[in-house]
């Protein structure tokens, strides 16, 4: 027994056969289907579906980046949107006190309900209560030829406007709650908002 081929073959082993198949893939009927798999991924023919980890790391990070761009951008739009909604309450109001200006030739006359009968898309208070949101305007109507209101912004911010009729129209803001009112909007002296 010293050669191979006096070496004894177990007679029951067999070759798995695949009856009934017609084998196009070119492999051998006797490799096992691991073997097969093996040889297809080895030569490029067979690739499980699916994404790989680095792939999916790579979109994680791109979406991240982009997320870190946006949200600033967003936060930015968003507090400038709230300013600007403030002040075009001013403006509107403004222009509903000229109105009654041009009627009675006195911003005397533009009281809080006078204001609301001409503007009635916004709400008013009186000298010396403090605005709470875009939509209420705190009004200043104490002298004949001058006006002032104010009013809060969502983020924060104060914003005043005084009309003078011989000096014209001036601007301010604060971000004290407390000094948003048009007492405290007399005080504007701006050439425009800030």
């Amino acid at each position: 027994m010293n050669s191979a081929a006096e070496l004894p073959l177990k007679s029951d082993f067999s070759w798995p056969i695949y009856r009934g198949e017609n084998r196009t893939d070119g492999f051998e009927k006797e490799d096992t289907h691991v073997l097969q798999l093996m040889r297809r991924r080895l030569q490029g023919e067979q690739r499980e579906g699916g994404f790989t980890l680095i792939e999916l790391m790579v979109v994680v990070l791109i979406i991240a980046i982009l997320i870190a761009i946006a949200i600033p951008t967003f936060l930015g739009a968003r507090q400038r949107a709230q300013n600007r909604a403030a002040q075009s309450s001013l403006r509107n109001a403004l222009t509903a006190a000229k109105t009654i200006y041009t009627d009675s030739q006195t911003y005397v006359s533009a009281t809080a309900a006078a204001m609301e009968s001409v503007e009635p898309s916004l709400a008013y208070v009186a000298i010396g209560v403090a605005s709470t949101n875009q939509n209420t305007v705190s009004v200043n109507n104490g002298a004949a030829g001058v006006f002032a209101a104010a009013a809060m912004s969502a983020s924060g911010t104060c914003y005043w406007i005084k009309e003078d009729v011989s000096a014209g129209t001036t601007y301010g803001s604060t971000t004290t709650a407390a000094d948003c009112t048009g007492t405290a909007a007399a005080a504007a002296a701006a050439q425009a908002w800030t």
